[in-house]
């Protein structure tokens, strides 16, 4: 984990961005004491159909519910 001033981060602000870009943490201090770390953001991509397979339904439970029904689901 690098460690800048704030002269040299403000300096080199571009390069502490790349490093941070390739999962690099940098502490950024001021008269010695580390104030501050740039930390990549997570960057997590979603995957359509990631969960296929793991969530199970019942035969029918898109089937439409009359009133009565619906009042016995929700306790109405």
């Amino acid at each position: 984990m690098a460690a800048y001033n704030v002269h040299e981060a403000k300096s080199n602000l571009s390069k502490l961005l790349e490093q941070v870009e390739d999962g690099e943490e940098v502490i950024i201090a001021r008269h010695g004491t580390p104030v501050a770390k740039l930390v990549p953001i997570s960057s997590k991509k979603r995957v359509l159909g990631s969960m296929r397979g793991l969530l199970k339904t019942k035969k029918g439970w898109d089937a439409p519910l009359d009133d009565r029904e619906v009042e016995a689901e929700f306790g109405i």
